[in-house]
């Protein structure tokens, strides 16, 4: 699975950004998906998932109620729309792929830079 990660940009304090994954493949729909940040000189860490069907989804604390990832498996994306962004929010974000029958994340795409303004 070839993941390709798109959608971030500058944006001010309170905006949205709706990221997006494309997924290489024909098995997608067997992977869970999540999304993941890393802000300079942090640990990479989780924001969101979603189950291989989308009948699941799982948020960090940090992002509930902002942030929604939902999936498109006809298209093999995964999004995930932010919204009330905040400046602690700015970070480079990745997405990955963990196949249904695996307890860890297999597939990582390169990340895309959000950067909120105060």
């Amino acid at each position: 699975v070839q993941l390709q990660a798109s959608g971030g940009g500058l944006v001010q304090a309170g905006g949205s950004l709706r990221l997006s994954c494309a997924a290489s493949g024909r098995t997608f729909s067997t992977y869970n998906m999540g999304w993941f940040r890393q802000a300079p000189g942090e640990e990479r860490e989780f924001v969101a998932a979603i189950s291989w069907s989308g009948g699941s989804t799982y948020y960090a604390d940090s992002v509930k109620g902002r942030f929604t990832i939902s999936r498109d498996n006809a298209k093999n994306t995964v999004d995930l729309q932010m919204n009330s962004l905040k400046p602690e929010d700015t970070a480079t974000y990745s997405c990955a792929a963990q196949h249904m029958t695996q307890g860890r994340y297999e597939y990582w795409g390169q990340g895309t830079l959000v950067t909120v303004s105060s």
